[in-house]
């Protein structure tokens, strides 16, 4: 059976699990370690991408981040390429080093986003390289040193996290660490490998209408799947406009021309219209962050900021 097409909405939260092909080791030492983590905050700061909780592992890694204004399938291929040459060059080594497809799943934030977190920052836990809450409190490779001591990172984003959990910074990270206490006693969460009411629920649980909500690219309630689903639908059945019959309607919407639209003016109006024509580009084109770049001549990291701007913009109206 054909592999069905990766779900991809901006503001989206996703679970990905990036594993070594054949589970080979894909960290020898502490070196492709910091590589690793070095590289993933490079790619996360261009691309303006979330990041809440990630674990590495010697095979694996876990990741949640959340759909900015770039492709979450094109935040992992420059990640994982980019660590895969640097792996092979060091090990004097060719072909594949991850497995051809990562698992994206996309998941439910109000049921899942806390337990996610805990789940993913649990990992060295299950795979036994600690055995203990003060082990993984000096676990390197994880976002729960970060979200527990004082070092800054400017590519995680801690403050969504900690957030729930108190209203001063201690406060915060005293209840978030008795939460991770909590899930030391629990046992295997089965329904974080991925999809739908079928894993995070039982058929016997579950309601006529919600037994059949589901999908394997999803964590999430009956109505979480079936809304993606139909969004699918929709967006298979709408045709998509031409990038340069969008640019003629914006400069004639707003009286510009072209080559103000797609220059370097900073003035306020010239700047809204360009917030406009990337967020056309993207939702009624379809075209990815780096294409709109292109057609703006502007730097991919800008026209997810645009985006960003044109998602809130949308909310507030």
């Amino acid at each position: 059976m054909p592999r069905k097409p990766r779900l991809d909405y901006p503001g989206l939260l996703y679970h990905v699990i990036a594993r070594g092909i054949e589970r080979r080791i894909i960290f020898s030492d502490k070196k492709e370690y910091e590589l690793f983590i070095s590289r993933l905050g490079e790619v996360l700061l261009a691309t303006q991408t979330p990041l809440y909780a990630f674990a590495l592992l010697p095979n694996h890694v876990h990741l949640l981040v959340r759909r900015g204004g770039t492709p979450v399938a094109t935040v992992m291929q420059r990640l994982l390429t980019s660590y895969a040459i640097r792996f092979n060059r060091r090990h004097k080594r060719n072909g594949h080093l991850f497995q051809n497809r990562y698992k994206g799943i996309v998941c439910q934030d109000d049921a899942y986003f806390l337990e996610l977190v805990r789940y993913i920052h649990l990992n060295p836990v299950r795979a036994g390289l600690v055995d203990s809450l003060a082990g993984l409190n000096g676990y390197p490779y994880t976002g729960h040193r970060l979200l527990t001591g004082r070092v800054k990172c400017e590519w995680f984003n801690k403050d969504p996290v900690l957030g729930l959990f108190g209203k001063t910074t201690k406060a915060a990270c005293q209840a978030y660490l008795s939460f991770i206490e909590d899930g030391l006693l629990m046992g295997r969460r089965p329904e974080f490998s991925g999809g739908g009411l079928k894993r995070s629920k039982t058929l016997q649980e579950a309601g006529p209408q919600e037994r059949w909500a589901y999908d394997e690219r999803v964590l999430g309630d009956g109505s979480f799947v079936e809304a993606l689903l139909l969004a699918e639908e929709t967006k298979a059945e709408k045709p998509r406009r031409a990038p340069e019959e969008v640019l003629g309607e914006v400069c004639a919407e707003r009286g510009l021309t072209r080559a103000s639209l797609v220059g370097s003016a900073k003035a306020r109006e010239v700047v809204a219209a360009r917030i406009l024509l990337a967020s056309k580009l993207s939702l009624e084109s379809g075209l990815k962050g780096a294409e709109i770049a292109r057609i703006l001549n502007t730097t991919d990291s800008a026209v997810s900021k645009m985006l960003a701007k044109a998602r809130e913009g949308r909310k507030c109206g």
